[in-house]
């Protein structure tokens, strides 16, 4: 895991005597602001924004190969049979919401901004690049726009805020929308004996059963997963920093970041040989299978999982002791598991820096470290962490011997294993 460092922003968009100044910034460095000048409610075109450079490549349209295949509705005509091309048409209305009616020049005007503020909206979104002569928009996206930028021009949100949330929407809701089209079409390939193309084509005809339990079950989590957020923030953030502090002196390398946190790592022993000797639909299960339980685990303990690479997860939980055990639970469970290998698992207790839906930090580094070293089917943790499960007979911490860890010197891992009582109760 490598560290970074939260970048550093622009202003907040000024909507009267700062806006001059917001229009020079843009000419001396296009890429970096987001204007929004009063004169374009009027849908003129902002002058500079024809001249604006093109910005980093676009990221994948988060509607996959259904809308870029409807950027240009005169391919989908030549290729597509009759009742396929109404079929893709009706669901991409019910979709966006309306007819696509508009350039991208004519919805950044009515917007009342820049093409180059808008560009970078969308692109935070993950659209794709488009050509002036694109009929691509719709009203729906026109208001969306100006929900978002209606945030800078009051002055609710900074422009590097709001293009920074902007940004959490479209790349979540690009690697959901992803998730969600490959577990349908597995399920019609198996389930269905389809062939995975014919299963493809058939999405088409599914999809309008499933848009509104869907659309429902995301605003539902998305709300539960925020208030479970403010509960975190509010009432657990001070004590977590002053348990943190035990059995340190304020030297540490991670000191001045703002979060304390269990860090846990659980890698799946042997998947790249394995991965070779695999079909698809083995290694697919193979792969659901590990992220799966380590979800449920992670969820069961009161932990959150950060992301999972490949045969590897990271993940967090608010006390040392919830971070053992959940680290514990892992290793017994994945070791009772006939279908998949053991795991290493390291949990260092510490504080971290949280961006962009990741963490960061020396504490991050030392647990990845520590889960390359750790014995397949064991827990390692450091001794500071472990000075503070000391005295809790749900843990055994045993020492090891003085270990070279690159980034680190010289450290005394210690083997974390369970002591009395009966652990993390799965269901």
């Amino acid at each position: 895991m490598s560290e970074r460092s939260p970048a550093t922003g622009t202003q907040p968009v000024a909507p009267t005597a700062a806006r001059d100044a917001a229009r020079a910034q843009a000419l001396r460095h296009p890429s970096d602001a987001v204007d929004v000048p009063a004169s374009e409610a009027n849908g003129a075109q902002h002058p500079d924004a024809a001249q604006a450079v093109e910005l980093e490549p676009a990221l994948a349209d988060p509607l996959g190969d259904l809308v870029e295949a409807m950027k240009r509705p005169e391919q989908v005509d030549r290729t597509t049979p009759g009742p396929a091309r109404d079929a893709i048409r009706d669901l991409e209305r019910r979709l966006l919401g309306a007819d696509r009616t508009m350039r991208r020049r004519e919805m950044a005007a009515g917007a009342g901004v820049s093409l180059l503020s808008a560009r970078k909206i969308w692109r935070a979104l993950g659209f794709p690049n488009l050509g002036d002569e694109e009929v691509f928009f719709t009203t729906v996206d026109q208001e969306a726009l100006k929900s978002i930028l209606d945030m800078v021009r009051e002055g609710t949100l900074t422009e590097e805020t709001a293009i920074s949330l902007t940004r959490s929407v479209g790349q979540m809701t690009d690697r959901m929308v992803v998730w969600q089209v490959e577990a349908l079409v597995e399920d019609m390939v198996q389930n269905q004996k389809m062939s995975d193309p014919e299963a493809r084509r058939n999405l088409v005809n599914l999809l309008p059963e499933i848009i509104e339990p869907l659309e429902d079950l995301l605003v539902y989590s998305w709300r539960r997963q925020l208030n479970a957020a403010v509960h975190r923030l509010v009432l657990r953030a001070e004590t977590g920093l002053a348990a943190s502090a035990e059995g340190r002196d304020g030297s540490e390398d991670d000191a001045p970041l703002p979060l304390a946190r269990a860090v846990g790592f659980a890698d799946l022993v042997s998947y790249t040989s394995l991965s070779r000797r695999m079909n698809e639909r083995t290694l697919a299960q193979l792969v659901q299978r590990f992220e799966s339980k380590c979800a449920e685990i992670i969820s069961i303990g009161g932990g959150r999982l950060v992301k999972t690479i490949g045969d590897e997860v990271l993940f967090v939980a608010e006390t040392p002791q919830a971070g053992a055990q959940i680290s514990l639970a892992m290793s017994r469970e994945f070791a009772a598991d006939e279908l998949l290998p053991n795991t290493r698992v390291a949990v260092v207790w510490g504080r971290v820096l949280s961006r962009l839906g990741d963490i960061y930090g020396p504490t991050v580094n030392l647990a990845a470290r520590l889960t390359s070293l750790a014995e397949p089917g064991t827990v390692l943790t450091d001794e500071l962490t472990a000075s503070t499960l000391a005295g809790d007979d749900r843990f055994v911490l045993e020492p090891q011997e003085v270990t070279a860890i690159r980034g680190f010197g010289d450290l005394t891992p210690v083997r974390l294993a369970p002591g009395t009582g009966s652990g993390l109760v799965l269901d």
